[in-house]
């Protein structure tokens, strides 16, 4: 009778665990998203509050306690240039060290003779010392723009947990029942189960992982420009903005010729090529043209250019003025018009009888 009633009892025990996962995760993100709002609210006062107060917000993950700690994701934006690109280069690397921090992504591009280098990086810092990297990034070389955003992550957090820990409670049951199976049926039934539950602790704890490690390390992107003179902190008038202008446009004009002589320079051989095959088509095509030409006279017939072309309706009285002319030596031609003599008739012999 046990085992007949073994898998209702399952299903119950599975359908009364769900229920009760579900009513402790609503009751979390219930209770999370209100405090979420007044977080959000709290924050969005003390970002407004730096910001009018000057340089970057103020937004300090380091004043939470363990009463009030909430999970929020603090990430910065740290635009900096400086005439010295080496000297600002090891003061941002030294800066990030001194605080403890670590580089998670790197990327230098430009050159030294351009003095045009661009350094990107992405520093994680502890929560800890979040506030005091920003403000030694801010003086190891010229501030041009800064900028953070915080996300509250505490009611998304909560809601993990909970679906944690009703899952692991779960899987406790679960075991339990199949030590008391008696079926090998009873037995897949409940190792199903627990392969399900099992693969949604994995996944929420992975969720949770990122989570902490999002909160306890700070995101703070550093842009650090290699400039010849630096942005003045009023904005120029308008003869500096043009002498600035004439001398980026003579600055591009420089690149530009440089860039083209760099590029007929690796790319001579083609083009020497190419003027050779200019050069001999040039000189082969018009000789080639003229011996054609003259084949083609050679072969032709040789016709005067002022004779005329005897027509075929005057050739007869012409043939008659030929023949009336007179003789040189005096004798009169003989008349077309007048009629021949007669032919003497040849006489037959009769025939002898």
């Amino acid at each position: 009778m046990k085992t007949t009633f073994l898998p209702r009892r399952l299903a119950a025990l599975a359908a009364a665990l769900a229920l009760t996962a579900a009513l402790t995760g609503c009751g979390a993100s219930g209770g999370g998203s209100a405090d979420a709002v007044a977080s959000t609210e709290s924050m969005s006062a003390a970002a407004q509050e730096g910001a009018s107060g000057g340089g970057v917000p103020h937004l300090d993950p380091g004043n939470a306690t363990a009463e009030n700690a909430r999970k929020v994701i603090y990430n910065a934006d740290v635009t900096l240039e400086s005439t010295d690109f080496d000297a600002a280069q090891q003061a941002v690397l030294e800066a990030v060290e001194t605080h403890g921090g670590y580089l998670s992504h790197s990327d230098l591009s430009g050159s030294a003779e351009d003095q045009d280098r661009f350094l990107n990086l992405t520093v994680r810092v502890p929560a800890a010392e979040y506030r005091s990297l920003l403000t030694a990034l801010g003086n190891s070389a010229n501030l041009l723009n800064a900028s953070e955003s915080a996300d509250d992550i505490t009611a998304d957090y909560i809601d993990v947990q909970a679906r944690l820990t009703a899952l692991e409670a779960q899987r406790d049951r679960l075991n339990e029942l199949a030590d008391q199976a008696q079926t090998t049926a009873d037995l897949l039934e409940i190792e199903s189960q627990l392969s399900d539950v099992q693969y949604q602790i994995e996944s929420y704890t992975q969720q949770q992982r990122w989570m902490d490690d999002q909160v306890d390390y700070c995101t703070v992107e550093v842009s650090l420009s290699e400039v010849k003179a630096l942005t003045p902190e009023t904005p120029a008038g308008f003869l500096e903005q043009a002498g600035r202008a004439f001398l980026d446009g003579w600055d591009a004009f420089s690149l530009f010729l440089k860039g083209l002589v760099l590029t007929v320079i690796y790319l001579w051989p083609v083009l020497v090529i190419a003027a050779v095959i200019v050069v001999v088509l040039w000189k082969t095509g018009p000789a080639r043209r003229a011996r054609r030409q003259a084949r083609r006279m050679q072969a032709a017939p040789y016709s005067a250019p002022n004779a005329a072309v005897p027509n075929a309706n005057t050739a007869p009285n012409a043939d008659a003025a030929a023949r009336n002319a007179p003789d040189p030596n005096g004798s009169a031609a003989p008349d077309a018009a007048a009629p021949k003599p007669d032919a003497p008739k040849e006489s037959k012999p009769k025939p002898k009888y």
